[in-house]
Protein backbone atom coordinates (compact mmCIF):
# COMPACT_ATOMS: atom_id res chain seq x y z
CA UNK A 1 0.00 0.00 0.00
CA UNK A 2 1.11 3.23 -1.15
CA UNK A 3 0.02 6.99 0.11
CA UNK A 4 -0.55 9.88 -1.68
CA UNK A 5 -1.04 13.61 0.60
CA UNK A 6 -3.69 15.77 -1.75
CA UNK A 7 -5.05 18.81 -1.43
CA UNK A 8 -7.79 17.85 1.46
CA UNK A 9 -7.30 14.23 1.74
CA UNK A 10 -4.82 11.52 2.06
CA UNK A 11 -4.99 8.38 -0.42
CA UNK A 12 -4.27 4.81 -0.04
CA UNK A 13 -3.43 3.12 -3.14
CA UNK A 14 -1.99 0.23 -4.72
CA UNK A 15 -0.40 0.21 -8.41
CA UNK A 16 -0.13 -3.23 -10.68
CA UNK A 17 1.04 -3.91 -13.79
CA UNK A 18 2.19 -2.22 -17.08
CA UNK A 19 0.47 0.08 -20.25
CA UNK A 20 -1.62 2.51 -20.06
CA UNK A 21 -2.93 4.03 -16.98
CA UNK A 22 -6.44 2.60 -15.36
CA UNK A 23 -7.81 3.67 -12.10
CA UNK A 24 -10.26 1.64 -10.49
CA UNK A 25 -12.76 3.07 -7.77
CA UNK A 26 -14.68 1.15 -5.00
CA UNK A 27 -17.95 1.46 -4.06
CA UNK A 28 -20.23 0.83 -0.59
CA UNK A 29 -19.45 -0.20 2.15
CA UNK A 30 -16.08 -2.10 0.52
CA UNK A 31 -12.95 -0.98 -0.24
CA UNK A 32 -9.88 -0.96 -2.93
CA UNK A 33 -10.11 -4.66 -1.99
CA UNK A 34 -12.79 -5.52 -4.19
CA UNK A 35 -10.57 -5.47 -7.32
CA UNK A 36 -8.19 -8.09 -6.20
CA UNK A 37 -9.50 -11.21 -8.19
CA UNK A 38 -10.20 -8.73 -11.17
CA UNK A 39 -6.79 -6.63 -10.99
CA UNK A 40 -4.57 -9.43 -12.23
CA UNK A 41 -6.24 -10.32 -14.87
CA UNK A 42 -6.30 -6.53 -16.13
CA UNK A 43 -2.59 -5.78 -15.02
CA UNK A 44 -0.94 -7.36 -18.24
CA UNK A 45 -2.64 -4.67 -20.33
CA UNK A 46 -2.48 -1.86 -17.82
CA UNK A 47 -0.82 0.20 -15.15
CA UNK A 48 -3.85 -0.45 -12.56
CA UNK A 49 -4.35 1.99 -10.00
CA UNK A 50 -6.66 1.21 -7.18
CA UNK A 51 -7.53 3.36 -4.45
CA UNK A 52 -9.67 3.96 -1.20
CA UNK A 53 -12.18 6.81 -2.04
CA UNK A 54 -11.88 9.26 0.92
CA UNK A 55 -13.95 8.01 4.11
CA UNK A 56 -12.91 4.55 3.03
CA UNK A 57 -10.43 2.16 3.80
CA UNK A 58 -7.13 3.20 4.86
CA UNK A 59 -7.65 6.75 3.31
CA UNK A 60 -7.95 9.66 5.41
CA UNK A 61 -11.62 10.94 6.75
CA UNK A 62 -11.73 14.22 6.74
CA UNK A 63 -14.46 15.97 8.77
CA UNK A 64 -17.87 17.74 7.17
CA UNK A 65 -20.72 16.61 5.14
CA UNK A 66 -19.47 18.73 2.22
CA UNK A 67 -15.88 16.78 2.52
CA UNK A 68 -17.98 13.65 0.89
CA UNK A 69 -19.30 15.20 -2.52
CA UNK A 70 -18.66 13.11 -5.36
CA UNK A 71 -16.73 16.28 -6.74
CA UNK A 72 -14.54 16.21 -3.78
CA UNK A 73 -13.99 12.44 -3.99
CA UNK A 74 -13.08 12.91 -7.72
CA UNK A 75 -10.74 16.00 -7.23
CA UNK A 76 -9.09 13.39 -5.00
CA UNK A 77 -8.51 10.95 -7.36
CA UNK A 78 -7.53 13.40 -10.27
CA UNK A 79 -4.80 14.84 -8.18
CA UNK A 80 -3.80 11.17 -7.59
CA UNK A 81 -3.29 10.58 -11.18
CA UNK A 82 -1.55 13.67 -11.91
CA UNK A 83 0.77 12.95 -9.38
CA UNK A 84 1.91 9.60 -10.78
CA UNK A 85 2.03 11.32 -13.92
CA UNK A 86 -1.04 10.33 -15.56
CA UNK A 87 -3.07 13.00 -16.88
CA UNK A 88 -5.23 11.43 -19.09
CA UNK A 89 -6.76 8.05 -18.10
CA UNK A 90 -9.28 5.54 -18.27
CA UNK A 91 -11.63 4.63 -15.23
CA UNK A 92 -13.98 2.19 -13.71
CA UNK A 93 -15.62 2.61 -10.73
CA UNK A 94 -18.63 0.48 -9.00
CA UNK A 95 -21.80 2.01 -6.92
CA UNK A 96 -19.93 4.89 -5.12
CA UNK A 97 -16.86 5.11 -7.10
CA UNK A 98 -19.17 4.97 -10.10
CA UNK A 99 -21.05 8.08 -9.31
CA UNK A 100 -17.40 9.77 -8.33
CA UNK A 101 -16.13 8.88 -11.70
CA UNK A 102 -19.48 10.04 -13.30
CA UNK A 103 -18.76 13.00 -11.70
CA UNK A 104 -14.76 12.90 -12.67
CA UNK A 105 -16.14 12.46 -16.24
CA UNK A 106 -18.31 16.04 -16.26
CA UNK A 107 -15.52 17.90 -14.06
CA UNK A 108 -12.30 17.11 -15.86
CA UNK A 109 -14.00 15.14 -19.13
CA UNK A 110 -10.24 16.30 -21.03
CA UNK A 111 -8.75 13.36 -18.25
CA UNK A 112 -10.83 10.72 -19.26
CA UNK A 113 -10.39 8.23 -22.10
CA UNK A 114 -12.57 6.01 -20.89
CA UNK A 115 -15.27 5.35 -18.08
CA UNK A 116 -16.75 2.49 -17.22
CA UNK A 117 -19.79 2.52 -14.78
CA UNK A 118 -21.08 -0.57 -12.55
CA UNK A 119 -24.27 -1.16 -11.19
CA UNK A 120 -25.78 2.35 -10.96
CA UNK A 121 -28.10 4.50 -12.56
CA UNK A 122 -27.66 8.79 -12.77
CA UNK A 123 -27.60 9.54 -8.86
CA UNK A 124 -30.00 12.71 -9.95
CA UNK A 125 -32.63 10.54 -11.56
CA UNK A 126 -32.56 8.36 -8.69
CA UNK A 127 -33.14 11.34 -6.01
CA UNK A 128 -35.11 13.04 -8.29
CA UNK A 129 -37.87 10.49 -9.57
CA UNK A 130 -37.69 8.27 -6.92
CA UNK A 131 -39.97 5.09 -7.00
CA UNK A 132 -41.54 3.39 -4.44
CA UNK A 133 -39.07 0.03 -5.30
CA UNK A 134 -35.93 1.68 -5.46
CA UNK A 135 -36.77 3.05 -1.93
CA UNK A 136 -37.38 -0.10 -0.12
CA UNK A 137 -34.99 -1.53 -2.26
CA UNK A 138 -32.54 1.17 -1.19
CA UNK A 139 -33.73 2.42 2.20
CA UNK A 140 -29.76 2.72 2.80
CA UNK A 141 -29.60 5.93 0.95
CA UNK A 142 -32.24 7.65 3.38
CA UNK A 143 -31.02 5.67 6.54
CA UNK A 144 -27.39 7.12 6.29
CA UNK A 145 -28.53 10.77 5.17
CA UNK A 146 -30.37 11.05 8.43
CA UNK A 147 -28.17 13.64 11.12
CA UNK A 148 -25.57 12.35 13.35
CA UNK A 149 -25.13 10.20 15.34
CA UNK A 150 -28.63 8.61 14.95
CA UNK A 151 -27.55 5.83 11.80
CA UNK A 152 -23.78 5.89 13.34
CA UNK A 153 -25.04 5.09 16.66
CA UNK A 154 -27.70 2.12 15.42
CA UNK A 155 -24.94 0.88 12.98
CA UNK A 156 -22.03 1.05 15.49
CA UNK A 157 -23.88 -1.51 17.75
CA UNK A 158 -23.21 -4.14 15.41
CA UNK A 159 -21.20 -3.27 12.06
CA UNK A 160 -20.85 -6.56 10.70
CA UNK A 161 -24.30 -7.41 11.27
CA UNK A 162 -25.45 -3.96 8.84
CA UNK A 163 -22.97 -3.83 6.04
CA UNK A 164 -22.91 -7.63 5.90
CA UNK A 165 -27.20 -7.38 4.90
CA UNK A 166 -25.82 -4.78 2.61
CA UNK A 167 -23.87 -7.19 0.52
CA UNK A 168 -26.69 -10.40 0.60
CA UNK A 169 -29.23 -7.90 0.57
CA UNK A 170 -28.88 -6.23 -3.41
CA UNK A 171 -28.99 -9.00 -5.08
CA UNK A 172 -29.12 -13.02 -5.30
CA UNK A 173 -25.73 -13.11 -3.22
CA UNK A 174 -24.57 -15.30 0.03
CA UNK A 175 -21.29 -14.67 1.66
CA UNK A 176 -19.67 -18.36 -0.21
CA UNK A 177 -20.21 -15.98 -3.21
CA UNK A 178 -17.12 -13.21 -1.54
CA UNK A 179 -13.98 -14.34 -1.10
CA UNK A 180 -12.74 -14.72 2.33
CA UNK A 181 -10.10 -12.09 2.07
CA UNK A 182 -12.33 -9.20 0.42
CA UNK A 183 -14.60 -9.63 3.30
CA UNK A 184 -11.87 -9.38 6.03
CA UNK A 185 -10.88 -6.23 4.10
CA UNK A 186 -14.05 -4.76 4.38
CA UNK A 187 -14.71 -5.73 7.93
CA UNK A 188 -12.00 -4.11 9.08
CA UNK A 189 -12.73 -1.03 7.51
CA UNK A 190 -16.46 -0.91 8.21
CA UNK A 191 -15.84 -1.42 12.04
CA UNK A 192 -14.02 1.85 12.46
CA UNK A 193 -16.13 4.51 13.76
CA UNK A 194 -14.45 6.94 11.68
CA UNK A 195 -15.69 5.22 8.60
CA UNK A 196 -18.95 4.32 9.66
CA UNK A 197 -19.64 8.50 10.39
CA UNK A 198 -17.43 8.49 6.73
CA UNK A 199 -19.75 6.53 4.52
CA UNK A 200 -22.84 8.56 6.22
CA UNK A 201 -21.98 11.77 5.26
CA UNK A 202 -20.98 10.21 2.05
CA UNK A 203 -24.70 9.74 1.61
CA UNK A 204 -25.65 12.82 3.32
CA UNK A 205 -23.39 14.97 0.58
CA UNK A 206 -25.24 13.04 -2.34
CA UNK A 207 -28.66 15.17 -0.71
CA UNK A 208 -27.31 17.74 0.04
CA UNK A 209 -24.42 18.70 -2.49
CA UNK A 210 -24.57 16.56 -5.18
CA UNK A 211 -28.47 16.39 -6.22
CA UNK A 212 -27.81 20.20 -7.30
CA UNK A 213 -24.42 19.54 -8.96
CA UNK A 214 -25.43 17.20 -10.83
CA UNK A 215 -29.03 19.30 -11.63
CA UNK A 216 -26.61 21.97 -13.10
CA UNK A 217 -25.24 19.23 -15.75
CA UNK A 218 -28.32 17.39 -16.77
CA UNK A 219 -28.19 19.74 -19.95
CA UNK A 220 -24.76 17.81 -20.75
CA UNK A 221 -24.02 14.86 -22.72
CA UNK A 222 -20.41 13.60 -22.59
CA UNK A 223 -18.32 12.75 -26.02
CA UNK A 224 -15.78 10.25 -24.05
CA UNK A 225 -16.76 6.25 -24.64
CA UNK A 226 -18.71 4.86 -21.68
CA UNK A 227 -19.61 1.07 -20.90
CA UNK A 228 -22.58 1.09 -18.84
CA UNK A 229 -22.63 -3.18 -16.32
CA UNK A 230 -25.09 -3.93 -14.37
CA UNK A 231 -26.02 -7.32 -12.48
CA UNK A 232 -29.17 -8.08 -14.35
CA UNK A 233 -30.85 -9.38 -10.47
CA UNK A 234 -30.19 -6.33 -8.59
CA UNK A 235 -32.42 -3.51 -8.04
CA UNK A 236 -31.29 -1.18 -10.65
CA UNK A 237 -32.44 -3.75 -13.39
CA UNK A 238 -35.16 -4.87 -11.60
CA UNK A 239 -36.20 -0.82 -11.59
CA UNK A 240 -35.22 0.72 -14.98
CA UNK A 241 -33.77 0.21 -18.32
CA UNK A 242 -30.78 0.95 -16.50
CA UNK A 243 -28.57 1.45 -20.23
CA UNK A 244 -31.71 4.18 -21.24
CA UNK A 245 -30.70 6.21 -18.01
CA UNK A 246 -27.38 6.83 -19.35
CA UNK A 247 -28.51 8.06 -23.09
CA UNK A 248 -28.53 11.61 -22.67
CA UNK A 249 -25.33 11.53 -20.58
CA UNK A 250 -22.97 10.27 -23.40
CA UNK A 251 -23.25 10.23 -26.53
CA UNK A 252 -21.18 7.04 -27.30
CA UNK A 253 -22.48 3.96 -24.96
CA UNK A 254 -21.91 0.32 -24.57
CA UNK A 255 -23.69 -1.51 -22.06
CA UNK A 256 -23.77 -5.32 -21.05
CA UNK A 257 -25.48 -7.22 -17.71
CA UNK A 258 -24.04 -9.25 -15.84
CA UNK A 259 -25.00 -12.30 -13.77
CA UNK A 260 -25.75 -11.32 -9.92
CA UNK A 261 -26.84 -8.74 -8.06
CA UNK A 262 -25.58 -5.41 -7.02
CA UNK A 263 -21.61 -7.11 -6.34
CA UNK A 264 -21.18 -8.70 -9.10
CA UNK A 265 -17.18 -7.72 -9.79
CA UNK A 266 -17.49 -9.11 -6.53
CA UNK A 267 -19.21 -12.60 -6.93
CA UNK A 268 -18.35 -12.40 -11.00
CA UNK A 269 -14.68 -11.27 -10.89
CA UNK A 270 -13.87 -13.23 -14.16
CA UNK A 271 -16.74 -11.82 -16.17
CA UNK A 272 -16.52 -8.40 -14.59
CA UNK A 273 -12.55 -8.66 -15.81
CA UNK A 274 -13.35 -9.90 -19.55
CA UNK A 275 -16.26 -6.60 -19.95
CA UNK A 276 -13.92 -4.37 -18.83
CA UNK A 277 -10.94 -5.42 -21.45
CA UNK A 278 -13.34 -5.76 -24.31
CA UNK A 279 -14.40 -2.26 -23.38
CA UNK A 280 -10.99 -0.78 -22.68
CA UNK A 281 -8.60 -2.21 -24.91
CA UNK A 282 -8.27 -0.84 -28.91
Amino acid sequence: MMRFQGSSAEIAYDITGQGPPLLLLHGFPQTRAMWDQIVPQLAPHFTVVTADLRGYGASSKPEGVAAYSFREMGRDMLELMAHLGHPRFALAGHDRGARTAHRMALDAPACITRVALLDIIPTHLLLNALTTAVATGYYHWFFLAQPAPFPETLIGHDPDHYFESCLTGWGSNTFADFAPSQLAAYRASWRNPATITAMCNDYRAAIKHDFALDAADLTRQLDIPALILYGKDGPMAKAYDVPATWANRFKNIKSQPMSGGHFFPDTAPDATAQALLSFLLP
